[in-house]
C-alpha cells in the first residue's frame, strides 16, 4: 500500500470519528433533556398528589414575621409563615394561600367580592362602625388603603366573618346625589329678577361679606331660603348663581360648595333609607364647612318629599322624613356657613314646620315676568354675536310685543257665576322666552339653508316662534281639575268650577 493510499484512509477514518463524536454529543444532549423532562413530569405527578390549598384572611403577624394570625375555615388560627415570603408583603385583611401543614405560602392580595355595607362612623384611625341593608351594625377593622380615603356614608366591601373592610365601592349614593362643584351661572345670566336677586344678596351673602358686623350686632345669619313660584321662572338658576357669587366673594383662592340634591332621587322603598340619605347629606355639608367655606344645600322640587305630614294617600312617609330634615336644620345652629335653599312650584304642599322662621327664614317668590322683565330676559339670549337682521332693540320689542299681544287662552267659570278670560301673556316664563328664541334661531337657519334669506334672525322669526309656542300650549291645560286653576291663575279666594280652553 502506497503512502498516498494510507494518508487517504486515515483522513476518512478521522472524518468518521468526528461525525461519530458529533452524533454522540447530540445524543447526550437529548438524553439530558429527556431526563429533565422526565424529572418535571415526576414533579407534576407529585404535585397532583398533594392536598388542595386552602385560603384565609391574614389578620396580624408575630415573632418577627415567622408566625401569622389567620382566619380560615370559620376559625382564627396561628400558623407558620414560609421563609419564601418576603417580609412586608402580608397586609392585614388580605387573602393568603395555605400550603401543606397549613403553612402560609403565598400572599394573594385583597378580595374583590363580598358583602356591601355602609360606613357609619370611624372609631379611631383603624376601625369603623358599618351597617348592612337591614341596619345591623358591626365593628370592623380598616385595611391600610381604607384608613385615608374612607368617610361616613361610603359604601364599603367587608368580610363580616374576618371583621375587615377592604375596599371603598363607588355606588349611586349621596356622592352622586350631590354636586360639589361650583356652577358657572352668575347673576348677570339671569334676567327679569332684579328685586329677588337683591333680596337674596342681602339675606345670604351679607353674612359672609361682613361677618364682623353681624357679630357686632349679635345677628345670626339665616339658616335657609325658600324660592317658590311658577315653573320655569329661574328658581334653580338663582340658587346656582348664589353659590357662584359666594365663591367669588371669598377672595382667598377658596371656593363655596354647592350640594345639588334632587328631591325624587332621595326616595327609597326601604324604611328609613330616605332619612339616612338626608342625614348623610348634612354630615357631608358639615364636613365641607369645617374649613370655613360656605356650603349650600339645594333641594330642588322640595315638595316631592317634604309634604305636609298626614297628607299621604298610600303611606305617611312624610311623618319620618320631615322630622329628619327639621332635626338636621336645627342641628346646623353651630355651623354658620351652611345654608339650605329649597325650590318649589307647589309651596302649599310643603309642611308648615319647615317654613317657619328659624328654619327656612326667607321666602322669595319668583313670579312670572312682565313686559319689562321679559325684555330683560330676551336681552340675555339675543346678543350681537347671533346673526340678526335689524337692531337687537327692534328684535326684543318685536318679541315682547308678540308675547304680550291680547290672545285668549282659557275661560274660568267662578262659583259665584262670574267668568274670567285669561290670555297667553299671563303664563309667560323665562323658560318659555328662552325656548321662543331657540325656535326663532331654528327658523332663521331653515331660511338660510333654503336660500330664502341669509340676513339672520329677524322680527318675523320671533313673531312666528311666539305663535308656535302658544299653539303648542293649547292642549296642555288640565281642565279636569278646576280648583287647581285658582292657584295657577293667582286668583286665591275664588273657587273655579269649570275651565274651557278658548285659544
Amino acid at each position: 500500500m502506497s503512502s498516498e493510499e494510507t494518508f487517504s484512509e486515515n483522513r476518512d477514518l478521522q472524518r468518521q470519528v468526528q461525525s461519530l463524536s458529533s452524533r454522540n454529543a447530540k445524543l447526550a444532549q437529548l438524553l439530558k433533556q429527556s431526563r429533565d423532562q422526565l424529572k418535571d413530569l415526576h414533579a407534576q405527578v407529585d404535585a397532583l398528589g398533594e392536598p388542595a390549598s386552602t385560603y384565609g384572611i391574614y389578620l396580624s403577624g408575630s415573632n418577627r414575621g415567622r408566625e401569622a394570625e389567620v382566619f380560615t375555615s370559620g376559625r382564627q388560627m396561628r400558623l407558620l409563615v414560609s421563609p419564601n415570603i418576603e417580609p412586608g408583603t402580608l397586609e392585614p385583611g388580605a387573602l393568603v394561600r395555605l400550603g401543606e401543614g397549613s403553612v402560609v405560602v403565598e400572599a394573594c392580595g385583597f378580595s374583590d367580592t363580598g358583602t356591601l355595607a355602609t360606613l357609619i362612623e370611624k372609631v379611631g384611625t383603624d376601625r369603623a362602625i358599618v351597617a348592612d341593608q337591614l341596619g345591623n351594625e358591626s365593628l370592623v377593622h380598616l385595611t391600610h388603603p381604607m384608613r385615608a380615603n374612607s368617610r361616613a356614608g361610603d359604601t364599603v366591601l367587608i368580610d363580616a366573618k374576618a371583621g375587615f373592610a377592604v375596599e371603598r365601592v363607588d355606588k349611586t349614593e349621596v356622592a352622586q346625589l350631590s354636586l360639589e362643584q361650583i356652577p358657572d351661572i352668575t347673576y348677570e345670566d339671569i334676567g327679569g329678577l332684579g328685586p329677588q336677586i337683591e333680596t337674596i344678596k342681602d339675606s345670604v351673602e351679607l353674612p359672609f361679606s361682613h361677618p364682623d358686623l353681624y357679630k357686632k350686632y349679635d345677628l345670626q345669619p339665616p339658616k335657609g331660603l325658600l324660592l317658590y313660584g311658577p315653573p320655569g321662572c329661574g328658581k334653580t338658576l338663582i340658587a346656582k348663581a348664589v353659590a357662584n357669587s359666594l365663591s367669588q366673594r371669598i377672595g382667598d383662592g377658596g371656593k363655596a360648595y354647592f350640594l345639588n340634591v334632587k328631591g325624587p332621587e332621595l326616595l327609597n322603598k326601604f324604611v328609613g333609607e330616605t332619612e339616612r340619605r338626608i342625614r348623610l347629606i348634612f354630615e357631608r355639608a358639615r364636613e365641607l364647612a369645617g374649613d370655613g367655606r360656605p356650603v349650600i344645600i339645594f333641594f330642588d322640587e322640595m315638595e316631592s318629599i317634604f309634604r305636609t305630614r298626614g297628607s299621604g294617600v298610600s303611606s305617611d312617609m312624610e311623618t319620618t322624613v320631615v322630622p329628619q330634615l327639621l332635626t338636621e336644620i336645627d342641628g346646623v345652629e353651630g355651623i354658620s356657613n351652611v345654608i339650605v335653599i329649597g325650590a318649589t312650584n307647589r309651596e302649599e304642599l310643603i309642611d308648615p314646620a319647615i317654613l317657619r322662621p328659624g328654619r327656612l327664614d326667607i321666602k322669595v317668590r319668583v313670579d312670572r315676568p312682565g313686559r319689562e322683565e321679559s325684555a330683560d330676559i330676551f336681552s340675555r339670549h339675543l346678543t350681537e354675536a347671533v346673526p340678526h337682521s335689524g337692531s337687537i332693540e327692534e328684535l326684543i320689542d318685536a318679541g315682547v310685543g308678540a308675547l304680550f299681544a291680547p290672545r285668549p287662552y282659557v275661560r274660568l267659570e267662578m262659583i259665584d257665576g262670574s267668568s274670567e278670560v285669561l290670555n297667553y301673556s299671563e303664563f309667560v316664563s323665562g323658560a318659555m322666552i328662552a325656548n321662543i328664541v331657540d325656535r326663532a334661531k331654528k327658523l332663521a337657519i331653515k331660511d338660510h339653508i333654503a336660500g330664502i334669506s341669509e340676513d339672520g334672525l329677524s322680527a318675523d322669526h320671533l313673531r312666528a316662534a311666539v305663535v308656535a309656542e302658544q299653539n303648542e300650549s293649547e292642549d296642555l291645560p288640565n281642565t279636569a281639575s278646576p280648583d287647581e286653576w285658582s292657584r295657577i291663575a293667582g286668583r286665591q279666594g275664588k273657587r273655579v268650577v269649570s275651565v274651557e280652553v278658548v285659544g
